[in-house]
């Protein structure tokens, strides 16, 4: 991190005694006599942190710091004060400045100040770069996908985010359910709060009620201090309820009132707790069927599905396929420091005409598998697991009776294949493909493959 220091007073016993001890722990210092001049170096340079006298003449402290916050408010600005002046470095407290230093000077606590700010500093940038990562992670280009059955996805998806409306996510496991309630947290209003996932079927059924409101200390046998629930800890944010199918149905009752009346009661407690948390609900089951056997609330259900997201399975969305092989390609190769550059033919038609009962949570492991597994530049059959290269040769090929429908098919396949061979380049992959660049442009327009 830069440690680069400007100290500004017009006493020069103390600029030079500040810059001596900090230089000789490893600052880089720069010295101003007062604040007009200081102003100057402050529009030249980018500095950590000011260390300025608050009464100096020109400019004094306070009317360097409103303009350091203006034009550097990154930086980190701490007063030096005299005790009687304390309530002036109260007030510049108010208008930003992070700390101030009492004369006379004590230079180890002006070090552990400084170490303490440059470490909240650290954070704060930590802090932003994690947010940075997860909004890059979880934005709506994250979601693989150009099929006809993920248009109508990725519109509602977008509408929603701007609500603040409870989602119901539907679909088979593994078609990215969880991934879906992330976009739409990562790009709403509550971004900058907690996004609380649970996965109902994994909490025995006696601890839901607990486990989601919270309990007082006392209110059962091992209760020995009291317990937030999930809605008190995604306070602000997201609560994603996954498997919200399994829930008990005397639970439902206390989930719908969660729901309706925006408040929760822990267990063995009397009060009410307010609580503002967006619900995202998802299953893989079908809550209409659910409800006609009376093992879901049709109330519920209702107030949950105010809005419904259908993520169709990969059986709906085969021309997906390639592409979701690609970025998983792209994935792992970071994370295992490989650089394969895709599949070949023969792997592709597997992958293409396999039964994939686990959707895109089995395909993502195969690929992970594929990469750990292969010695060569292009995944190749040998690299897949065994039982699915059996598999693939009893399951029969669903292929467009019309051949002009097949052929689209294979040619969309046969061009992903090139251009995951050639790293995307499109001049090889027109090149090895025997057309032009431009051809290959509009191909991969007309078979809705991604031109960038």
């Amino acid at each position: 991190m830069n440690r680069k220091i400007l100290i500004v007073d017009d006493e020069e016993i103390i600029r030079n005694s500040l810059s001596y001890f900090l230089s000789s722990e490893g600052f880089e210092v720069d010295l101003a006599e007062n604040g007009k001049t200081a102003l100057k170096k402050i529009e030249e340079v980018s500095y950590e942190i000011i260390i300025s006298d608050i009464n100096m003449p020109e400019m004094d402290g306070i009317e360097l710091l409103k303009n350091v916050s203006e034009i550097r408010p990154e930086t980190f600005f701490v007063i030096i004060t005299a005790y009687g002046s304390l309530e002036t470095a109260i007030n510049a407290l108010r208008y930003g400045a992070y700390d101030y230093i009492l004369k006379p000077i004590e230079f180890e606590d002006v070090l552990l100040k400084l170490n303490k700010l440059l470490e909240h500093k650290e954070l704060i940038l930590e802090n932003k770069l994690l947010k940075s990562e997860l909004q890059e992670r979880y934005n709506f280009d994250s979601i693989i996908g150009k099929n006809k059955n993920m248009e109508k996805v990725f519109e509602n998806i977008k509408k929603v985010s701007k609500t603040d409306g409870n989602v119901l996510i539907t679909g088979k496991s593994g078609t990215g359910k969880e991934l879906i309630a992330r976009a739409i947290h990562y790009n709403s209003r509550r971004v900058g709060k907690k996004f609380v996932p649970i996965n109902a079927g994994a909490i025995a059924e006696n601890l839901v009620e607990s486990e989601l409101f919270g309990y007082k200390k006392g209110a059962f046998t091992g209760a020995i201090h009291d317990k937030d629930g999930f809605f008190k800890v995604a306070q602000g944010g997201t609560l994603f309820l996954d498997e919200i199918g399994v829930i008990p149905l005397n639970v439902q009752a206390k989930l719908l009132r969660a729901l309706e009346q925006k408040e929760i009661i822990p267990v063995g407690d009397t009060t009410p707790i307010k609580v503002d948390v967006r619900i995202i609900a998802a299953t893989n089951i079908d809550l209409k069927e659910a409800v006609d056997k009376e093992e879901f609330r049709l109330d519920l259900y209702y107030r949950l599905n105010v809005i419904e997201i259908n993520l169709p399975p990969l059986a709906d969305r085969k021309d997906d396929i390639p592409l979701l092989i690609k970025h998983f390609v792209q994935k792992y190769n970071k994370e295992m420091g490989r650089s394969i550059k895709g599949v070949d033919n023969d792997t592709m038609k597997l992958l293409l005409n396999y039964e994939w009962k686990g959707e895109i949570r089995e395909l993502e492991n195969v690929i992970e598998r594929a990469i750990i597994f292969s010695d060569n530049e292009m995944i190749n059959p040998e690299d897949l697991p065994p039982s699915m290269v059996r598999d693939s040769h009893t399951q029969s090929t669903e292929i467009p009776t019309l051949l002009k429908d097949a052929m689209k098919i294979y040619e969309r396949n046969h061009i992903t294949t090139e251009l995951l061979k050639h790293n995307n380049n499109k001049e090889l992959t027109a090149r090895s493909l025997g057309i032009s660049v431009s051809s290959l442009y509009r191909k991969m327009v007309e078979s809705n493959i991604p031109t960038k």
